[in-house]
């Protein structure tokens, strides 16, 4: 997959007819055309084909490899050059109405077609030649044709003063739209900006500067003062503050030590570090950042979708619909003129322009994604927006999502004349081969080193424990359904923290309390879910039921499931899905590797970005890059108000316009009411979605 610039893109609509044509190439495996970025991603094995079909549709646009950063610069001198443009439009359009009347009385009123044409072909001598090539290559109906249409129409029958008035305020009208377009730019090339652009590794036990790609993992790396952290590594020497705003949108700084991750974007503060480099740069965190972000926009929400389609077939149909308007009338009503209805379907035509929808609906979503990324929130595509919005029930993950997943031994019962160091020796040396955090808390207990030689023949029995033998002996650590499986007595059952049973040589030995902290926006996370309109929230867990209880109860979570192995998760989930009604939508948060297949089947999978495993993160369609639960309702929030404001431009933009096409049918409205109802509305539709870019926009 490349990232390439298109320039000299025109219109929301020549992106989509130029990426269904693209699609339909054999050569083509995936393509993507944002025209709000002006980007394509394409996964192609015939450039040539691809440039050559996009010639065909447009011969202006122009395809260039990409950095995938926005060309804001070229942006900003459009957006100078086209305000010079208008402003000498407007003076000269300005002059000829103060001096029109005289102007008119000229012979033939040369002087007054002189001063207008002039105003009328500097603001819309774009517009007609758009109109024109388009014509040509079998493009018609575009707002471009309209314009024309209803421009020429206007100045063959005489009312030249309007048809100016309508090029000029389709020129302004272009022009915020291109500032906004660049406003929305600029904000992604803020957030694409964070991609480091070298790595201080050392070679020969000096320091040079590399590329990041070119940087493997065990390499090591010097990080200076002010310098962006180039890849994900682990801190082997110095200590520092360190700016992670990039990464999670949280502004206080963190400090970081020996022993300490970090994570690529991050920016070191004070104090020099030496870092040896965990992963690979495009498997690095800033990395796959930038990835989510400029991919988002391959995955288009319904109402994108059903606008694209919508513009495709609306505009032929206006057009014939003026047509009826100009011919029909004069021709069955008596002492209708054809001048004054031409003028009517004139104004239809100029109202009816779908500039404001083709415009407005991608630009929110386009605004929404990129106002959740600055916050830490990392939404894979406009349609996890729509989905997030319809969201009704949050399934939650139990372990290192509400809580924090960091287990510390805190109990030590014996049984069977057992003492409480043999039991953590035996389990500490069983649990030698596992990486798993509760593990890792037995083997921390213990306090002394452990040999995973010592254990032999090590058995793993899925979802209950493990079997191994320690130094002769047969060791048994797991839960009560493995004491249940192999036939144990144990005198308990029941406990309300995670325990780990210990069994010797088939003789009960005792059992290992856990101690596990909930995190402390948890019980916030629950309480602001349900002020967003959330019904009801779900844990499922493969911990105990006694503890399962106790964590939900205190949390204020409406239902619980224990005791899950990785698959009972998924056909729990199955369960919850069948039950909601048919526009709802359920998500599921986690950070497991074993959560990755409820990720997947959920109709919105939420992973936790910074402690969460690889295969979550890929397969998840929303990331929160600080962990922090409270991001999910800001999640929530972000959809609702992306979704508001596009149905709120998509309301005001056919309201608006159906009722000055009535009145310009009845005569009541005139060109200039129609400007209004076209640009008038488009700038509004575009002003109201630049409120989605902003934090107070969604508050």
């Amino acid at each position: 997959m490349k990232n390439y610039t298109l320039k000299n893109l025109d219109c929301a609509e020549c992106a989509s007819r130029i990426e269904k044509s693209l699609a339909r190439l054999p050569s083509v495996k995936s393509v993507s055309i944002n025209f709000t970025t002006e980007t394509m991603n394409i996964d192609t094995e015939n450039m040539d084909e691809v440039i050559k079909t996009v010639k065909s549709i447009d011969p202006e646009v122009k395809i260039e490899e990409s950095d995938g950063k926005p060309d804001i610069v070229e942006d900003e001198y459009k957006n100078y050059k086209a305000l010079w443009t208008i402003g000498i439009s407007v003076v000269i359009f300005v002059i000829g109405m103060f001096f029109r009347s005289r102007l008119h009385e000229t012979p033939y009123s040369f002087a007054e077609y002189a001063v207008f044409l002039s105003a009328y072909l500097l603001s819309g001598w774009r517009v007609l030649s758009t109109a024109g090539k388009n014509i040509l290559r079998g493009k018609v109906f575009d707002e471009h044709f309209l314009m024309t249409i209803a421009t020429i129409g206007a100045i063959v029958i005489h009312a030249i003063p309007e048809a100016v008035g309508v090029m000029l305020f389709f020129k302004v009208g272009e022009f915020f739209e291109n500032l906004s377009l660049a406003r929305s730019r600029r904000s992604i090339k803020s957030l694409l900006e964070i991609r480091p652009e070298y790595a201080n590794l050392k070679k020969n036990n000096i320091y040079k500067k590399v590329a990041p790609e070119e940087v493997k993992v065990g390499d090591i790396i010097l990080v200076k003062p002010g310098e962006r952290v180039p890849l994900d590594g682990e801190v082997i020497n110095g200590n520092s503050m360190v700016d992670t705003s990039a990464l999670t949108g949280e502004s206080i700084p963190r400090s970081v030590k020996e022993s300490d991750s970090i994570l690529s974007g991050m920016i070191v503060n004070s104090g020099s570090l030496i870092v040896r480099v965990t992963k690979s740069y495009k498997d690095s965190s800033i990395s796959r950042i930038l990835d989510l972000v400029e991919n988002a926009v391959t995955k288009k929400a319904q109402t994108e979708k059903f606008i694209t389609t919508f513009a495709r077939y609306y505009t032929p149909l206006v057009v014939f619909f003026a047509m009826m308007i100009a011919v029909i009338p004069p021709l069955i009503i008596n002492g209708a003129v054809f001048q004054e209805w031409i003028y009517r379907a004139l104004v239809v035509l100029v109202i009816s322009c779908p500039c404001a929808l083709v415009i407005s609906v991608p630009l929110g979503y386009f605004g929404g994604i990129g106002h959740a990324s600055r916050r830490g929130i990392l939404i894979k595509g406009s349609n996890y927006i729509d989905a997030l919005n319809k969201v009704k029930t949050v399934v939650f993950d139990k372990t290192g999502t509400l809580t924090h997943g960091i287990f510390k031994v805190i109990d030590v019962t014996t049984r069977n004349g057992f003492t409480p160091s043999e039991i953590l020796k035996y389990a500490a040396f069983a649990e030698s081969h596992s990486n798993h955090p509760i593990a890792d808390s037995i083997r921390e207990a213990y306090g002394q080193k452990v040999d995973p030689s010592i254990g032999k023949d090590h058995r793993e029995i899925s979802g209950h424990g493990i079997e191994t033998v320690v130094l002769g002996k047969k060791v048994m650590v797991g839960n009560d359904r493995l004491l249940h499986r192999e036939e144990i007595d144990h005198d308990i059952c029941n406990f309300s923290n995670t325990v780990v049973h210990v069994v010797i040589d088939s003789q009960y030995a005792g059992y290992i309390v856990i101690g596990d902290a909930e995190k402390k926006d948890a019980r916030f996370t629950v309480d602001e879910l349900k002020k967003t309109g959330v019904k009801a929230t779900v844990m499922l867990t493969g911990d105990n039921v006694q503890v399962a209880k106790y964590v939900s109860n205190r949390l204020g979570i409406d239902e619980y499931h224990a005791e899950l192995l990785p698959e009972d998760k998924v056909k729990m989930l199955d369960d919850i899905l069948k039950r909601k009604k048919r526009k709802e939508k359920v998500a599921f948060v986690g950070d497991g590797i074993n959560d990755a297949p409820v990720l997947a089947r959920a109709d919105v999978g939420i992973a936790m970005g910074k402690t969460g495993s690889d295969a979550a993160i890929d397969t998840a369609d929303v990331v929160l890059m600080t962990d922090a639960l409270s991001k999910i309702p800001e999640a929530l929030r972000v959809s609702k108000k992306t979704i508001s404001i596009v149905y709120q431009n998509i309301i005001l933009a056919l309201v608006v316009k159906l009722i000055v096409v009535g009145l310009g049918i009845t005569g009541m409205a005139g060109m200039w009411e129609a400007v209004f109802a076209d640009m008038g509305v488009t700038l509004l539709a575009i002003f109201n979605t630049l409120r989605v870019l902003y934090p107070k926009g969604l508050r």
